[in-house]
């Protein structure tokens, strides 16, 4: 049954980032490539900075030591999924996804969580869903907040970018990590935290690269034309 698990992965890889955890994919300079070979992306943290990488056969996440916490997921499509994305518009197969599968798994993990705003975006990826998700609880920078009182419901933000290359469902997703280490001092609106994530998504894509898929071959009949 096709069941990605995003939320739970997300905190795996940060319970993981003490350990000395041997990748599934490969680290080749500044380069990570993922072990399906669905994806090659430009690492997005130093490790002079804390970075760390920490990866599943279908997940990477990417976090340092100050306000980078980036994670890549290449779920393969089955034949529902397929059926699905056929039956349907991109748009409305990316909400369908979105919402059956990440939103639902973030619900079952933090209580509360709601999403904020939803946008597509047709010129990028063939067409790509960027959703903005409030997180209670769920920040992966919590251990980066003052200890004098501090809030154990502290509302994390999250975006992330969904869109479909090559028979799999691709998220992309970030923390808003100044939201949660900032404190009182925090004061943006919620249209410049939403252009600020848009943007690091985007760049995190900018960065990606995709194996060529071969051209199907021509039928028998149209070979003799």
């Amino acid at each position: 049954m096709f069941r990605p698990t995003l939320a739970l992965v997300l905190l795996a890889g940060t319970a993981a980032l003490a350990h000395a955890q041997s990748l599934h994919g490969k680290v080749e300079g500044r380069t990570y490539a993922s072990p399906t070979g669905q994806f090659r992306v430009t690492i997005p943290v130093l490790a002079e900075l804390g970075g760390d990488v920490t990866d599943t056969p279908n997940v990477v996440t990417f976090q340092d030591d100050f306000n980078t916490h980036v994670s890549i997921a290449a779920f393969p499509q089955d034949a529902t999924q397929r059926w699905e994305m056929n039956t349907r518009e991109r748009k409305d197969y990316l909400v369908y996804f979105f919402s059956n599968f990440v939103l639902a798994d973030f619900r079952q993990t933090f209580e509360g969580v709601k999403i904020e705003s939803a946008k597509f975006l047709p010129g990028a990826q063939d067409g790509s869903l960027l959703a903005y998700l409030l997180v209670p609880g769920g920040s992966m920078f919590a251990s980066r907040v003052p200890q004098i009182a501090p809030d154990p419901l502290q509302v994390a933000k999250r975006g992330n970018l969904l869109f479909v290359r090559n028979g799999h469902v691709f998220i992309i997703s970030t923390e808003l990590a100044e939201r949660v280490i900032e404190g009182k001092s925090y004061g943006k609106k919620t249209e410049e935290e939403d252009e600020i994530l848009r943007n690091r998504l985007l760049d995190v894509l900018s960065k990606m690269t995709f194996p060529k898929v071969a051209a199907p071959a021509p039928a028998a009949a149209d070979a003799k034309k």
